[in-house]
């Protein structure tokens, strides 16, 4: 049964979470947080201050000791808004390297999204029907519209609690001009959300992160949950159990935003590091509620951290139930990706099904890692995406193309992987020195060269879209590999010729000769 853990670096503070594989489904051991808030000095001067570095890399060292009392086998650790705005995250991200060994991995807006909604509906009641996901940070707020465990759409704004403070309310009270400048900015950035996201009647709300933790605590102590004390008009509670209503998250944000520091600080469930953030944090939410005419929302414990050993699942055990949504999920990204640019899926899945088949047939002789098979797939269907930009040099544009898109599901160096592979279909083979292999592990360099063969070897045999699919079989010998033909209606001797031409490259690669014959 192996051992998980997720390490989220946040901007205002990093939390650990490690479960096991149990019975296909995970277990949580061990939970841990650490307000580091790394965005205060990001928002203000676009970098991460040595004191902020500090703090976060003590955090991360005790989580590092707690990991390793747990003898976890796999570990993801994965950093929000503030890296991404920070100017120095780079040298952050080699400190860390150095300090644990630990890849610290900059996700997007959009992932983040993702991961959070894919944390939620695995473990959130009710969160599988239609529902809306608000998650407040310290850099950003991820709003996410699904449907049956189904990402409808996702919105990332700058709105998180530390930024806004730090730009608009640094003054304690805050001051009334902060406030009408910071409300303008949310305002406007919800004018945007609205153009993507509608929202029916009926959808669950659910909030995540310490503001919507800070709001829940702070009503549900004062009595305003619903399912304690209020009630509809007809005796029933008009929001689902443990919900809090807008009108009251609302109370709560007027009579926040007049109060000094110590007086929030004495708020019950607020506490005294979430009080410093809570005026903006609580702005934002209730604007947004107002803004999508939400009657209140439910908190949810569930986060980043949850989707990210989800995933993690996913990829490890082929039975667990979120296995077959995360493969959906990723495949649909990337169908839509070769959609937005112009990919006609009936030319690209014969070439799609030979690369895959090749794979299998020829795994004895390739030893490609078995997450190669999915990185193939994806790169023989947005192999011609770069066409969309121009035709001249379109393998170029291809691998920037793929390299950065939003596909969910794969992770910057996975995407990178996959835009190299489709890269080299024309003449060029990778160097270590390309732009298309810079940024990938020198220890996937073998790997790619090898899966860049088979991807190559695909699109030889499909050369005459006109005819039907061409049948394959492979047969491997100790000197000399055969791929034996059986040519479609109209032949197949186009396909024969370009299999030939790849003998010299296959023989370079995987050390054998290359024969193509009809059968």
């Amino acid at each position: 049964m192996p051992t998980l853990a997720a390490v989220d670096v946040g901007s205002n503070s990093c939390r650990l979470k490690i479960a096991r594989v149990v019975a296909h489904r995970l277990k949580t051991l061990h939970e841990d947080r650490e307000v580091t808030r790394m965005g205060t000095s990001v928002f203000d001067s676009g970098l991460i201050s040595p004191e902020a570095m500090a703090a976060t890399l003590r955090a991360l060292k005790r989580f590092q000791r707690a990991v390793q009392a747990h003898g976890v086998d796999r570990i993801r650790v994965v950093a929000t808004s503030a890296m991404r705005d920070a100017r120095n995250a780079a040298a952050f991200q080699s400190w860390v390297k150095a300090e644990t060994g630990w890849n610290l991995e900059i996700i997007s807006g959009l992932e983040e999204g993702r991961l959070i909604h894919q944390g939620v509906t695995a473990g959130e009641p009710g969160a599988g029907g239609r529902a809306l996901l608000l998650d407040l940070g310290g850099g950003s707020c991820e709003i996410t519209h699904s449907e049956r465990k189904r990402i409808r759409e996702t919105v990332s704004m700058p709105l998180g609690a530390v930024r806004l403070t730090e730009e608009f309310l640094q003054s304690d009270p805050p001051p009334p001009e902060g406030l009408a400048r910071m409300r303008q900015l949310i305002a406007r950035e919800l004018r945007r959300a609205h153009r993507r996201i509608d929202v029916a009647r009926g959808t669950l709300v659910i909030g995540t992160s310490g503001t919507a933790a800070a709001l829940s605590d702070a009503l549900t102590l004062a009595g305003k949950a619903a399912g304690s004390t209020k009630k509809s008009a007809g005796g029933r509670v008009s929001l689902p159990a443990g919900s809090i209503a807008t009108r009251d998250v609302r109370k709560l944000a007027v009579k926040l935003s007049g109060m000094t520091l110590p007086e929030r600080e004495a708020v019950p469930g607020i506490g005294p590091r979430r009080a410093e953030i809570i005026v903006a944090g609580a702005t934002v939410f209730v604007e947004v509620l107002e803004s999508f005419g939400l009657r209140g929302f439910r908190y949810s414990p569930l986060g980043l951290r949850d989707g990210v050993l989800e995933q993690m699942l996913a990829e490890l055990d082929a039975r667990a139930s979120v296995h077959r949504e995360f493969e959906h999920e990723r495949w649909e990204s990337v169908m839509v990706t070769a959609r937005r640019y112009g990919v006609d899926p009936r030319q690209a899945e014969p070439v799609r099904a030979h690369a895959i088949q090749l794979y299998r047939d020829l795994r004895s002789l390739h030893e490609l890692p078995t997450e190669y098979e999915s990185w193939l797939s994806a790169a023989a269907v947005l192999r011609d995406t770069g066409k969309f930009i121009n035709h001249q040099n379109h393998h170029r544009h291809t691998q920037y193309i793929i390299s950065s898109s939003e596909l969910y599901g794969y992770n910057r160096v996975q995407r990178t992987i996959i835009s190299a592979i489709a890269r080299y279909l024309g003449k060029s083979r990778p160097l270590p020195g390309d732009r298309a292999m810079r940024n990938i592990p020198a220890e996937q360099h073998r790997n790619i060269h090898r899966a860049v063969v088979l991807l190559r070897l695909a699109v030889a045999l499909n050369q005459d879209r006109a005819s039907d699919l061409l049948r394959v079989a492979a047969r491997i010998y100790p000197r000399r590999v055969y791929l034996e033909l059986k040519p479609g209606r109209t032949g197949a001797e186009l396909e024969l010729w370009s299999l030939r031409k790849e003998a010299d490259y296959f023989r370079e690669v995987f050390g054998r000769e290359l024969f193509a014959t009809l059968a």
